[in-house]
Order: C-alpha cells, then structure tokens, then sequence
C-alpha cells in the first residue's frame, strides 16, 4: 500500500503545480499498486477544488485512481501527539505516518521533511522514479 500525502495529490490533481510532472512520475511508477490515504490528508487536497466548486471533479480523479481512504482510529490522539513530538511536523503530516503505519505502506510525498521522518520512523518511502 502506497499511503499518499496532499503534497502528492495536490500536484497530480493541479495541471499547473510545479510539481505536476512529478507527482504524475511517481504514480505512473507505481501504476497498480494500492493507493490511501486518510480524512485529515483528504480534506486538505479538496481544498483547492473546494475553492473553485470542483470538488466533485477531484474526488473522480481520485476514485479513478483507485485512491482508498481509510478512516483514522478511535485511539489516534495518543499516536498523533507523541509523532507530533517526535518529529515536530504539522499533525496532517502526522497522520500520513500514522496511515502508513496502520496500513503498513510506504509513503509517497513530495515534502522533504515528511520524507525524512518517515525514514527516521522506520517506514518505507517510495522512491522518486527519477532517481
């Protein structure tokens, strides 16, 4: 399971973000593969279609890429604070690791921070076909 960020899905959704090119590599790259994400993650990539009254048109982009959410735990507050801790990242970037972790995916994101904690914590990182 490949848990995306918004970074990721902000761009591939965005034919002008600056990073459309590759967040379109990244998902190319991994074409079949199970794609998720969470509520927090979610919200925050409809924001920008809220803005221009596309939500509906995102969320067929995303179920057109097979893009799953799966809903935070009851329990996630205890889990959240102490990575909101220990990597002092915004908690929507928390709860990337946090997916990742319950699902036992790697995480796709454009975000070199994000990146970095998820490397410290021990999850996979999807690796930039670029490379």
């Amino acid at each position: 399971m490949i848990v995306l960020d918004a970074s990721a899905l902000i761009a591939y959704l965005d034919r002008n973000d600056a990073h459309h090119s590759r967040a379109l590599e990244h998902l190319l790259a991994h074409a079949g593969a199970p794609l998720g994400t969470n509520p927090i993650t979610l919200s925050e990539v409809l924001v920008g279609p809220a803005r221009q009254g596309s939500v509906h048109e995102a969320y067929a982009a995303l179920d057109a890429l097979g893009v799953e959410s799966f809903p935070l735990p009851v329990n996630a507050a205890e889990r959240l604070a102490a990575l909101r801790a220990e990597t002092a990242l915004k908690l929507p970037d928390c709860c990337v690791l946090l997916t990742a972790e319950m699902v036992g995916g790697v995480v796709l994101t454009l975000d070199e921070r994000l990146a970095g904690a998820a490397r410290r914590l021990g999850l996979g990182l999807s690796e930039d076909p670029a490379t």
